[in-house]
């Protein structure tokens, strides 16, 4: 009966200590991050009364079990459900976190690391990121200044809203980069101002400026060069201007610039008449020359032509009446010199609709040879239509009347330049109008103009082609225009950057020609088999550096302080040279182009955000548009973490049983199990159920063993009562 009494006391401690463990449990129903516990029961020891025996074979008798009798139970182990993943509570405070998977943030309370799944976190006054229950700061890396990366190293405090933090210092920019495509057949890289890149950089002080610089190419497919062309600040300013300076090479330089040399052969085009020399001489010499004719349409010879709208109507009907004073048509090889009057005669057809929509005529449907015009006046804005008829015969009275109507309504025909004289109508004698059936007038008209100031020397008229011609001796040192009759006949164009030398000129006009090129800023090279970049500037380099000075001279002999340009590497290694539908996309953009961009330049920004990503990396945004990385928390895990020791406070420490922290940490992402998110929190991984199905158990396990020691007490009192 002793032994019973003792066992139900056995029984109820351990049942109260369920009941502990339990209680527990309920009363971190809502504790964030809490981890549930449960209790394990054993039997405690054995009293043997009689010793087992075993079988006898001499004897024939067989074994005997022992005979043991409990002595109630034990606490066997108090198990934690650490690893079970608790549900997530959204809180929208962005410095709450909530760990996926097994690991631990990392949380120091001055003196000793503990590790906590508890990550309602704030900033506290000095802006360190701690535990907002118990203050203990937040560990993890920090950035290395040089890269700009996390390095991993052994774990310190983050302190996020400290004052560098806060601000984004303005930075110059430092590098940049050049991507797209060069279309060797874009017009524009063949034009005088080139293919236009624009690269948007800051100085050291925040201020932004834009650098305008193009591509040109050269004469040899996959040759370009790259030039400074100018500097603008943010108000739309040349920094030549702004400063007061000569060339922005004082400011800036792009490179030295070099030259290139070809020799290839060049046919004569059929627009050019080619004599050999009298003497066969090879090259020509200017005792024994070769001669061009070469021709020039109209547009090319007389000033205003092309933008001659009558001439537009005309078309090839024109041809060429007069030159300078003289009164009969020019005949073959007729001189023309500069700045002559020219007169051209043609005839031109004007349809109804043109004559409608253009010139504002009324058409007579009924009577197919009359238009009508209204004459307004001012006192008299509604005036009766004005009859434009065919009789323009000398001498009638309508005739009179139509020559001054349709004179007024012709005049419209003049040309849109000053130095273009009006085309003449010549309606006063003859018929020279006409109105179709279809209501077209066809007029026969005469326009003069006059000769280009510049145009070739030795320009005659050529009968053969009815246009204009410059003819050459070459060689010629007299003749100033030499090289442009060259360039006209060979289909070359020349520029202050370009010279050709004639090597050798064959029987047909074939030529061998030198061509001298130089160019500034730096070449840009590419391979013309797969149209990668090759380099630029030098071989086997991939950038070239815009170098600014430190200081200048303006005109005034006043000095300028240039100290706060950064000069800026700029890669081209990512431009290719292929087709693109004669269209380039090539571009200029500030920084490496690398996730971190270094080397971009910034204004002066304020910290307006703070985010922290899935792999514990907490960056800051700023007004400028910088984001910044301002250090990465770190998290710990261990081979057992159910051996961790609680510490209070939603806090564990290590024990012998749960592993070591390295003092190191890792990145919660490493393993590709876990990750951080902001805004949530853990919550506890209680089931109520459970405990309370618990309770109940563990209520009738106590009731169970109560029953024991006053049943053993009544046992004990029939004993006593032996006695009476």
């Amino acid at each position: 009966m002793m032994r019973s009494l003792f066992s139900g006391v056995s029984g109820l401690k351990t049942h109260q200590t369920r009941m502990d463990v339990i209680g527990n449990n309920i009363a971190n129903v809502n504790t964030t991050a809490y981890k549930a516990q449960n209790m394990v029961f054993s039997d405690l020891l054995y009293q043997t009364t009689q010793a087992a025996s075993g079988a006898n074979a001499a004897t024939g008798r067989g074994g005997i079990n022992a005979r043991q009798i409990g002595l109630g139970a034990k606490t066997a182990a108090i198990n934690t459900a650490i690893t079970r993943q608790g549900s997530a509570q959204s809180t929208n405070n962005p410095w709450d976190v909530m760990i996926s998977g097994e690991s631990f943030f990392i949380v120091n309370s001055g003196s000793q690391n503990f590790f906590t799944r508890d990550g309602s976190f704030t900033i506290d006054g000095a802006g360190n990121l701690v535990m907002a229950s118990t203050g203990y700061r937040v560990m993890g890396w920090q950035v290395d200044e040089e890269t700009g990366d996390i390095r991993s190293d052994v774990v310190s405090a983050l302190q996020v809203m400290n004052r560098e933090n806060l601000i984004a210092d303005a930075e110059a920019t430092s590098m940049a980069y050049a991507s797209g495509i060069v279309d060797k057949n874009d017009t524009d890289v063949h034009s005088t101002q080139g293919l236009i890149m624009t690269l948007s950089f800051y100085d050291a002080l925040g201020y932004q400026y834009t650098a305008k610089m193009s591509v040109h190419a050269l004469s040899q497919d996959g040759q370009y060069y790259v030039e400074l062309d100018d500097i603008i600040n943010s108000d739309g300013v040349s920094l030549v201007d702004y400063y007061n300076l000569e060339n922005i090479g004082q400011i800036a330089t792009f490179g030295s610039g070099g030259n290139i040399t070809e020799t290839k052969v060049y046919s004569t085009p059929d627009n050019v008449t080619y004599k050999e020399p009298a003497g066969g001489a090879n090259p020509p010499t200017a005792a024994d020359p070769a001669t061009f004719k070469v021709d020039y349409n109209f547009d090319e010879i007389l000033d205003g032509y092309s933008r001659s709208p009558i001439m537009g109507i005309a078309g090839s009907s024109v041809v060429v009446k007069t030159i300078g004073t003289a009164t009969t048509a020019p005949a073959d090889g007729d001189a023309l010199a500069p700045s002559t009057a020219v007169t051209m005669g043609g005839t031109a057809v004007l349809t109804k609709d043109v004559l409608c929509s253009e010139y504002g005529l009324i058409y007579d449907e009924k009577d197919n040879k009359y238009y009508y015009q209204p004459a307004a006046t001012t006192a008299n804005p509604n005036p009766s239509r004005v009859e434009l008829g065919t009789d323009i015969t000398s001498g009638s009275a309508d005739a009179t009347a139509n020559i001054t109507n349709w004179q007024s309504v012709l005049s419209q025909l003049s040309g849109d330049d000053a130095t273009t004289t009006a085309p003449t109508v010549a309606l006063d004698t003859t018929q020279n109008l006409t109105i179709g059936d279809d209501g077209s007038v066809t007029i026969t008209f005469d326009a003069t103009f006059t000769s280009k100031p510049d145009i070739p020397a030795n320009t005659v008229y050529n009968g053969t082609t009815k246009q204009f011609a410059a003819t050459l001796n070459y060689p010629d040192a007299n003749d100033p225009a030499a090289s442009t009759v060259l360039e006209k006949a060979y289909g070359l164009h020349s520029d202050d950057n370009t010279t050709y030398t004639i090597n050798y000129i064959s029987p047909n006009g074939y030529a061998s020609i030198t061509k001298n090129e130089s160019y500034g800023g730096n070449m840009l090279v590419f391979d013309t088999k797969t149209g990668k970049f090759s380099y630029v500037g030098n071989p086997d380099q991939d950038a070239v550096t815009l170098d600014f000075a430190g200081s200048a001279t303006d005109m005034t002999g006043a000095p300028v302080d240039l100290g706060h340009f950064t000069d800026i590497s700029i890669d081209f290694s990512t431009v290719s040279n292929v087709n693109n539908g004669k269209v380039s996309t090539a571009g200029l953009d500030n920084g490496d182009g690398s996730s971190n961009n270094l080397g971009a330049g910034r204004k002066r920004g304020e910290m307006i955000g703070v985010e922290i990503g899935q792999d514990g990396k907490i960056r800051a945004s700023y007004d400028n548009g910088m984001t910044k990385l301002l250090g990465q928390i770190a998290v710990a895990k261990f081979a057992n973490a159910a051996g961790l020791a609680k510490a209070g406070n939603n806090l564990y420490s290590t024990t012998m049983n749960s592993g070591d922290f390295d003092g190191i940490g890792i990145d919660i992402t490493s393993d590709g199990e876990g990750s951080m998110e902001s805004g949530v929190l853990e919550m506890s991984n209680v089931d109520l159920a459970g405990e309370f199905t618990e309770m109940i158990t563990t209520q009738r396990g106590f009731q169970a063993n109560s029953r024991i020691i006053t049943t053993s007490d009544s046992m004990l009192e029939e004993l006593v009562n032996l006695k009476r």
